[in-house]
């Protein structure tokens, strides 16, 4: 039970500035926290921000602190990260989930992933 749809990705220059966008379904969407994760080829997926309930609460990863902001609108079902000043090791596939631990920890507890929408910051 949980449907995630991840879009706003793309290709983008060093410095440049990306909006992701989660659409959730199948869950009551204000009743959890939520994470952005990510994930590049040969590496484990990373927990790279995550909001409260309400929103009131988040938290970054040092490697993208100052840099990105989540957010949330409960009306919509939607969760968003804005990403500026992107750097070449942003470049992931993106994914967002339930709860705020580690990538593991969710698959555990709600086992489904979206897709994932696809980051890739070149020059």
């Amino acid at each position: 039970q949980g449907q995630f749809v991840e879009s706003g990705g793309g290709l983008v220059q060093p410095g440049g500035s990306l909006r992701l966008s989660c659409a959730a379904s199948g869950f009551t969407f204000s009743t959890y926290a939520m994470s952005w994760y990510r994930q590049a080829p040969g590496k484990e997926r990373e927990l790279v921000a995550g909001i409260s309930r309400l929103g009131y609460t988040t938290n970054y990863a040092d490697s993208v602190k100052g840099r990105f902001t989540i957010s949330r609108e409960n009306a919509k079902n939607t969760m968003y990260l804005q990403m500026n000043s992107l750097k070449p090791e942003d470049t992931a596939v993106y994914y967002c989930n339930r709860g705020i631990g580690t990538a593991g920890e969710s698959s555990r507890l709600w086992g489904s992933w979206g897709q994932g929408t696809q980051v890739t910051v070149s020059s």
